[in-house]
């Protein structure tokens, strides 16, 4: 029970009192919604009323809701919005002594008051110079006292913003704009702010305002029930919680489906994602109609002194002056800024148009305007199959057009015509996307992806398949299993209706089904591996397949989010195309066994040789994946010292209490003659990344490193002391770490797996482990996607032979449970 409930309990105001009534209707599992709100509202205004009476008041004052109690939209937790209005007769200590005894009984609930006392001229006043204030006196309600007092403030109320609406307006979508930047966009996050986010409960007041400004209006169709259901969702976490909060926190999400009575945390989250949307849209066409509005008024009194009070003259037929209208394709013509239907367009009798329509409007980057888009919904037919070449080519050239395509989409999508061209769309519309990597929902990551396609298609040879491939996917992500796997069947068919030809339908389905498969072969296997090569060529088939995957992978990964893309990716990706494409020109991999070590290798190793100690050496690399948002500094770390055990977890725990993140390791021993024979270097090639501020001193390292070889530096107890000093932030429990055996068919060494949540020292963790296996490591590569880090480990048997299977196995076993 919440502290506000065992106050309302303990209120001494009889069974039938407000805070009993008030409890019990909060728990009426069969009254909630809109009625539960309204009912809550009356149950407030009955003891608020009440209190005003029993104060003996004065004539000529009155208690007003506004706000959302003045809607009588109250939620659990909801502020109760008051204002005591006077007509300024009453004696000033009679109204502050009444005003007391109507605040002090709200405080004492624990109920959270938003109050003011004042006159109406002293309202008209603050609401003339708050912008929130006026936006609350529009939904002023009476509770108690004079309602003719109310009545006729909230005329003025109203007039005031008529008239100042040319003015008002603007600021309001200023105001809009700037709580949009703090919060974000209600419709992708994962712990959105019902109220406050972009598409939440904020705009669709704002919307109110607009249309009773009577400037404009907003689209309707929906609206209403969007807002019921972010109100419902927000009743749910007011319950769940118990709290005050329009925030919903991953943790809450279960409990406040289970209150609403839905499946899941997910579908809870697509129907606030869906009304959001929905609000967001009203809202794009109501400031966009806002503005055509004003920007006319703007323009008249400039007419008329160009027309030089010729009145009429100029105008055809003595009335307004006519529309111009350009022509942006056939049925389609751009007028006051947006695409709208040409007068003699029939999209009854043209299936290609919606396409055509919103192809022309994107190219244009103009906004396609609501009455064309519902019209077309209207008349909108599915298109036969295969579709004409033109409706594939308007697709395409809709894809193509870069960031005017995402409102074009949204349009469409608001009116079902997506749905409509591309069934399988439903799926994966709205569908939220869990790994905080994510920016977007699926839906609009796919649509986000041939955005950032279209800055690629110069550089491949077949740029419609590129969209149309970066458009499908993920699109198997609406469907249980791989969604690759699954994504390839749907893309295949959808390629296919669209229209696309045998040959050109299996290069979009390759390019779904491997997607993901140039950037997690480069930063998770061992490139120098013949195999790893040999496999991903195998896999991708044809050089033009290649190119086009690896411009498909880049734009997925831009369109994923910043954690997803940077130049050290791109230079491993590019990398791997490199040695794919000449294996598919027909050239033969190097083999790795036979390659030298270069003269920097060489170099160290015998200085490590002839002293017996480690040597290092630092090679910096700038690297930037945007030149205005820096990487942190890449550094290709080198070192050699003479062959023992130990060592890399000696190295990774080093690097970990220095603060560098590990890309990548490769370990390699090297014979050379001394004197007395030969002897064996261990070589280290890491690449590192400074975690933040500036590298350390070679000479720091290896100091370091030379005391966690010979046991003087405890790296395990230090890790620990730093993790002690800076405890976590409490979350949602990470997954345990899992270890796999990868089918790599790799002739050089065993590929072991590590997935696990990310942390300093993580890979020195992974090395003792090992160490205690006995077993030697070739090669790391360390792949990290926010909290989640994959490390992929090449390792043979002391003697340089690969694990058998059984072997191998129970190394997974063995060093899961260590992780664990």
């Amino acid at each position: 029970m919440t502290s506000l409930e065992a106050s309302e309990e303990t209120e001494d105001s009889g069974p039938g009192g407000y805070a009993a009534a008030r409890l019990l209707l909060l728990h009426e599992k069969e009254r909630s919604g809109p009625p539960r709100r309204t009912a809550l509202a009356r149950l407030t205004d009955e003891w608020l009323a009440g209190l005003f009476a029993a104060a003996a008041p004065p004539r000529g004052i009155a208690l007003v809701a506004v706000g959302g109690y003045g809607r009588a939209e109250l939620s659990p937790r909801s502020d109760l919005d008051l204002l005591l209005l006077h007509d300024g007769s009453a004696d000033k200590a009679a109204v502050a002594a009444l005003a007391d005894r109507i605040w002090y009984p709200v405080w004492d609930l624990g109920l959270a008051l938003d109050h003011s006392v004042r006159t109406p001229a002293e309202a008209r006043t603050t609401a003339g110079e708050d912008l929130k204030v006026q936006l609350g006196l529009l939904d002023a309600r009476t509770v108690a006292g004079d309602a003719g007092l109310v009545a006729a403030l909230r005329t003025t109320v109203l007039a005031d913003w008529r008239n100042q609406a040319p003015r008002r307006l603007p600021e309001l979508d200023e105001l809009c704009r700037e709580r949009a930047e703090r919060t974000g966009e209600l419709q992708y996050l994962l712990e959105p702010d019902l109220k406050e986010a972009r598409g939440g409960l904020r705009d669709a007041q704002a919307l109110r305002a607009v249309a009773a400004s009577w400037l404009a209006d907003a689209p309707r169709e929906g609206l209403d029930e969007a807002r019921r259901r972010l109100l419902d969702a927000r009743d749910a976490l007011h319950l769940a919680t118990g709290r005050a909060t329009d925030r919903l926190a991953l943790q809450e999400q279960d409990a406040v489906a289970a209150e609403l009575g839905l499946l899941d945390a997910d579908t809870l989250l697509r129907q606030v994602y869906e009304a959001a949307r929905t609000i967001s849209y009203a809202t794009d066409v109501t400031w966009r109609e806002v503005n055509r509005v004003l920007k006319a008024r703007s323009a008249r009194p400039r007419l008329r002194g160009l027309l030089g009070g010729r009145g009429a003259a100029g105008r055809t037929g003595g009335g307004k002056p006519p529309v111009e209208r350009t022509p942006l394709a056939e049925g389609v013509v751009e007028m006051d800024g947006e695409a709208v239907l040409a007068l003699s367009a029939r999209p009854e009798r043209d299936p290609v148009l919606p396409l055509r329509a919103a192809a022309a409007a994107a190219q244009s980057a103009l906004p396609i305007s609501l009455h064309a888009v519902r019209r077309l919904a209207a008349a909108a037919k599915p298109l036969p199959v295969p579709w004409p070449a033109e409706a594939r080519e308007e697709l395409v050239t809709l894809l193509g057009a870069g960031e005017a395509t995402v409102p074009v989409w949204e349009a469409l999508e608001a009116e079902g015509l997506v749905t409509l061209l591309l069934p399988d769309w439903e799926r994966v519309r709205c569908r939220p996307q869990r790994n905080p990597v994510h920016t977007w929902t699926v839906d609009r990551h796919l649509v986000e992806t041939a955005v950032r396609a279209s800055s690629l298609t110069r550089r491949v040879g077949r740029p419609d398949l590129l969209l149309v491939a970066a458009l499908l996917h993920d699109i198997g992500k609406g469907w249980p299993g791989d969604h690759s796997v699954a994504g390839e069947t749907i893309a295949r068919d959808v390629a296919t209706r669209i229209g696309f030809d045998r040959t050109d339908v299996g290069v979009i389905a390759t390019a779904v089904r491997h997607h993901l498969l140039l950037v997690e072969t480069a930063t998770r296997r061992d490139l120098d591996d013949p195999a790893t090569v040999q496999s991903v060529a195998q896999a991708v088939g044809t050089l033009g397949t290649l190119e086009l995957l690896h411009a498909l992978t880049e734009a997925d990964a831009l369109a994923t989010g910043p954690a997803a893309w940077s130049s050290w990716r791109a230079s491993l990706v590019a990398d791997l195309v490199k040695r794919v494409a000449g294996v598919l020109a027909g050239e033969t991999p190097p083999d790795p066994e036979a390659a030298a070590p270069s003269a920097d290798q060489e170099r160290l190793a015998i200085e490590a040789l002839r002293t017996g100690e480690p040597v290092l050496a630092l090679r910096t690399e700038p690297v930037a994946a945007e030149p205005e948002e820096p990487e942190p500094v890449g550094v290709e770390l080198l070192i050699a010292l003479p062959d023992q055990p130990g060592v890399l977890p000696a190295v990774a725990g080093v690097l970990a209490l220095h603060r560098l993140t590990v890309r990548a390791a490769d370990l390699r021993a090297v014979e050379l003659p001394t004197a007395l024979g030969s002897g064996s270097v261990l070589v280290l090639d890491w690449r590192v990344a400074a975690e933040y501020g500036s590298l350390p001193e070679a000479a720091r390292l290896r100091a370091d490193l030379v005391r966690a070889l010979d046991g003087t530096l405890d790296v395990p107890a230090r890790l620990a002391e730093r993790d002690a000093a800076y405890p976590r932030r409490r979350g949602l429990t990470a997954p345990p770490p899992r270890v796999t055996v990868a089918a790599a068919d790799s002739r050089l060494a065993t590929v072991i797996e590590v997935r696990a949540q990310d942390a300093p020292g993580l890979l020195h963790r992974v090395g003792r482990a090992l160490e205690g296996a006995a077993v030697r490591v070739r090669s790391a590569h360390v792949s990290t996607l926010g909290a989640n880090a994959v490390d992929t480990l090449y390792v043979t048997r002391p003697d340089g032979s690969l694990l058998p299977d059984e072997e191998a196995v129970d190394l997974a076993r063995a060093l899961e449970a260590a992780l664990r």
